[in-house]
């Protein structure tokens, strides 16, 4: 397969900072309608990650979003192939990963994104296994 991940992730990529608060990200995510925004330093680069699932916590609406962000931001090249961010999402048990090019964050790309290679049978799965000819043989 050599799609790239730039060819499917989302581009227009909302970001936070992480003095930002609980409740403005909150608005963020609603006002995009979207589950998870990665937090950036003043250079654009990863520093967390913070989707809805972390702000379902209780925490008080002025807190730092920097108080309860994931820190272990997993990122992805934009130029990588996409199978290799479908094995980081699936080794890790991870929905998305950040998009970076030269350490800056580009995109996000989520397995609801991997799921169009599929859906728009740019995917085709291979052949079941022939079953044997010989005689007694079980496959199990």
């Amino acid at each position: 397969m050599n799609i790239k991940v730039d060819e499917l992730m989302s581009q227009s990529v909302v970001t936070a900072e992480p003095h930002q608060s609980v409740e403005h990200v909150r608005k963020m995510l609603d006002n995009n309608n979207i589950s998870a925004v990665p937090v950036v330093d003043t250079h654009g680069e990863p520093v967390g990650i913070v989707s809805r699932t972390d702000l379902a916590m209780d925490l008080k609406p002025g807190s730092p979003i920097s108080n309860m962000m994931t820190e272990k931001v997993l990122v992805v090249p934009k130029y990588e192939d996409v199978s290799i961010a479908a094995r980081v999402m699936r080794n890790h048990g991870i929905h998305r990963v950040v998009v970076t090019h030269e350490k800056q964050v580009v995109g996000v790309l989520s397995a609801f994104d991997l799921l169009k290679l599929v859906e728009g049978h740019r995917y085709v799965a291979k052949n079941p296994p022939t079953p044997s000819k010989r005689k007694g043989s079980k496959r199990h």
